[in-house]
């Protein structure tokens, strides 16, 4: 639904997306706690990533219209680290909370707050006046997305984010059993090692590639792009160290200067999509990317799972690798244009 939710966000407004995403999210996440059987647990959880999808689109597009060209990517890095920042407490603190209080208590709490925090935002969140539009100003969904289809370059940016996230799924799905099997860790450690270390560089990765980012553009209409090049060119060795080392001490550093380079390409996503697309485009431009790369990234993940015996997942991660380094290839052949659509 991330294609369809993002032209909502083009068409009706970003603010009310976000807030209704929020609302819905919140409400689903309390229900969650309130399941009495598998079929409404999955119920939920459908739901769940239904409000997911209206998010991210939205929200990205909104930090977008409140940033011209010298601070969007360092805005898209801040607001990309609240998503880093969560994965990492949420499994010390969802771990601590099922652990005393049990699962259910987890999701109660966290919907409730979620709920408040609605209540906050629909006075505190604004959107900046673009001014009035006529009834032939506003998008519809098949012409947006022949529109975007028609971009210069939009084609291989959307190629490029589903390959480095075909790498990014099966890292995420298979990377802790990989290092308990390889590595002889305890299933705590290879659960720590395997999010701690990604998310944490991908925080200081984007603060670093906004920055670079903002600062390198100002020279160059390709500097976003190059920031995204220079992180997918660092990612990829790296997640081919990850498939090949014995060594403890180069794994840890593998994982490490992984999630840099995809920090530096992750926080600049939205703002070279800023370059080519019109702000009435860049929410549905963003759905598109997050729809095939889950597509994508799902069959990789289960394709990595159904392969583990016959070449092992070290072999899976090296043939991730071979695919980032692509993409940052396909990144390197792309000129774009420095701005459409200034806010």
């Amino acid at each position: 639904l991330s294609p369809f939710a993002g032209f909502l966000a083009d068409r009706f407004g970003r603010v009310k997306v976000i807030l209704v995403s929020l609302l819905v999210w919140s409400a689903v996440t309390w229900l969650t706690g309130h399941a009495r059987n598998l079929g409404e647990l999955l119920t939920a959880r459908a739901l769940m990533g239904i409000s997911e999808a209206c998010y991210i689109p939205a929200a990205l597009g909104l930090v977008a219209d409140y940033h011209g060209p010298r601070t969007r990517s360092l805005a898209t890095g801040l607001h990309q680290s609240g998503l880093y920042a969560g994965l990492v407490l949420g499994g010390i603190g969802g771990g601590w909370m099922g652990e005393h209080y049990g699962w259910r208590f987890a999701f109660t709490i966290l919907g409730a707050i979620g709920i408040l925090y609605v209540l906050f935002l629909r006075f505190a969140l604004r959107r900046p006046d673009a001014g009035p539009r006529s009834a032939a100003d506003v998008p519809r969904f098949g012409s947006s997305l022949r529109s975007l289809a028609a971009l210069p370059g939009y084609r291989t940016m959307a190629t490029v984010f589903t390959l480095t996230s075909v790498a990014n799924w099966v890292v995420y799905a298979w990377l802790a059993f990989y290092l308990y099997e390889r590595f002889g860790m305890s299933l705590t450690l290879a659960g720590f090692s395997a999010t701690f270390y990604v998310h944490a560089s991908s925080f200081a990765g984007i603060l670093i590639g906004g920055w670079l980012a903002d600062t390198w553009s100002r020279r160059s209409s390709r500097g976003r792009l190059l920031t995204q090049t220079l992180g997918v060119a660092i990612g990829g060795p790296c997640l081919f160290l990850v498939g090949f080392t014995d060594s403890m001490a180069v794994l840890i550093a593998a994982l490490v200067f992984y999630g840099v380079g995809r920090g530096l390409y992750d926080c600049n996503t939205m703002p070279v999509l800023c370059q080519i697309a019109r702000p009435d485009l860049r929410s549905t431009g963003y759905g598109i990317f997050n729809f095939a790369s889950c597509i994508a990234g799902g069959v990789a993940t289960a394709l990595a799972g159904i392969l583990k015996d016959a070449i092992g997942l070290g072999a899976a991660f090296q043939a991730g690798a071979v695919i980032v380094l692509f993409s940052a290839f396909l990144l390197w052949r792309l000129r774009l244009p420095s701005e459409v659509g200034r806010v």
